[in-house]
């Protein structure tokens, strides 16, 4: 197993130079399958985690958020990000003792969003969503590794398409030295090239939700991240509900013909060995 330097350190490499893909499992089976598909990194996905959980997105605490770093980390040998949330609180110190316990848990990375979590003032205010992302930088330069800082501006998550505040955003995100620059929700070229054009750190992209583009278009804009947030776990979870409405409604059982044998998934976790 490599050491959590080691890790960080290849982690940072693949930011450097090309395109990569970081898929986001939710619980030790998803990242070991994921790792024998040959991905170079992982991340966690507060949403995926949640549901596992039978929570909606949001609704799990820092403590157990640790808790299922730890798990991933510890199901592969590879670097492990993770979505951090807010930080899991408003003061500027909460996010820098979230980006601490995340060292802790043996990730090598993880963001901080701009999002508060609440409906009615969804948007941390512009200074102040600057100061918690300095808080997070400055803890994660205090670890003996090279931990990576993504800062996130959600507004196009929050019904907020507001292209110019959030480049702003990111450049203030970039100025108080977060290592990489996500705003999730982007879609279009267009909008994702004027992004990169503004910024100088590696950027972000979430590709797992309707109309995003493909690997090869992202690359060529020059995106060096690509993550797909919860969509492997609803991706799950709707192959659950398809079959569950066909085993009510039919009496059918057809879902099982396309569902991969035991024996392949056997075969894929016998060389993980107990835990």
């Amino acid at each position: 197993m490599p050491s959590q330097n080691e890790k960080a350190v290849a982690f940072r490499a693949l930011h450097q130079t090309g395109t990569f893909v970081i898929p986001n499992p939710w619980d030790i089976g998803t990242a070991r399958l994921l790792a024998h598909l040959g991905f170079a990194a992982l991340a966690t996905t507060s949403a995926g985690f949640a549901f596992s959980r039978g929570r909606p997105d949001g609704a799990v605490t820092r403590k157990e958020t640790m808790k299922h770093a730890r798990e991933i980390v510890g199901a592969t040998d590879l670097p492990v990000s993770a979505d951090l949330e807010n930080g899991f609180g408003d003061a500027p110190r909460e996010a820098a003792e979230t980006i601490r316990q995340a060292a802790a848990a043996g990730l090598v990375g993880g963001s901080i969003e701009d999002a508060t979590g609440r409906k009615d003032d969804p948007i941390y205010e512009h200074a102040r969503a600057v100061e918690r992302v300095r808080a997070a930088v400055e803890a994660a330069r205090r670890l003996p590794f090279p931990f990576m800082l993504t800062a996130r501006a959600e507004n196009f998550l929050w019904g907020r398409p507001d292209l110019a505040d959030t480049i702003r955003r990111l450049q203030a995100f970039q100025e108080a030295g977060a290592d990489v620059l996500y705003a999730p929700g982007l879609k279009t070229r267009e909008e994702i090239a004027t992004l990169i054009r503004a910024v100088d750190r590696p950027v972000n992209i979430l590709a797992g939700i309707p109309g995003a583009l493909g690997v090869a278009e992202l690359a060529e804009i020059g995106v060096r991240r690509i993550s797909i947030g919860g969509s492997l776990a609803r991706a799950a979870l709707g192959a659950v509900l398809k079959a569950g409405h066909e085993m009510r409604e039919s009496g059918s059982f057809g879902f099982a013909g396309t569902a991969p044998s035991g024996r392949e998934i056997n075969g894929i976790f016998a060389g993980w060995g107990k835990d």
